[in-house]
């Protein structure tokens, strides 16, 4: 299959999730809708960030300049999920040094 010209991503998206739900690798999403391999990964990973801060309670913000009278996000939330994400860093970082043998 040819490559297309530029077509944002997300205009494929429910194509690429059907896909990846079919159990599809990235390599064949990508030859199946003409794009490459490292876009569909990125945007798997985009996705997956995206999902995963949702599902903690954390909700995009919104594109560009903020308003003058804009309400603070939900720092909370935020703060949990940054703090799950540096728990598991660190668990993963202690248990590689464990099997080089450094600590």
């Amino acid at each position: 299959m040819s490559r297309q010209k530029y077509t944002h991503i997300q205009v494929k998206e429910e194509e690429i999730l059907a896909l990846r739900e079919a159990g599809a690798t990235r390599q064949e999403i990508a030859n199946q809708l003409g794009l490459s391999k490292v876009q569909i990964k990125n945007w798997i990973n985009r996705y997956n960030r995206k999902q995963a801060k949702q599902e903690a309670g954390i909700f995009p913000k919104p594109k560009g300049r903020p308003r003058k009278v804009a309400e603070p996000g939900d720092i909370i939330a935020e703060q949990a999920y940054e703090i799950q994400r540096l728990k598991m860093e660190n668990e993963l970082l202690r248990d590689f040094l464990r099997s080089t043998g450094r600590k």
